[in-house]
């Protein structure tokens, strides 16, 4: 599954270990949904939303705006 998850990682500086301490969720977990190897479960995807101040549609490629739908 493509996601922008790395890109917004990537774009705000931080590292897995970084978002990891700032959002509670698991290094590990954060390298699976990066890599596509796991979807992240609903309230997982608010959370980033929530932290990143995008839309869960474009952690998940279903749009190009990250403001949709907020």
């Amino acid at each position: 599954m493509k996601n922008n998850l790395k890109i917004l990682r990537l774009k705000s500086g931080l590292t897995q270990i970084n978002l990891q301490m700032k959002t509670g969720i698991e290094q590990s977990l954060l390298s699976k949904f990066e890599n596509g190897e796991r979807i992240p479960p609903t309230d997982t995807l608010m959370t980033l939303a929530d932290f990143y101040g995008v839309s869960i549609d474009y952690i998940l490629c279903r749009t190009d705006n990250p403001e949709i739908n907020r």
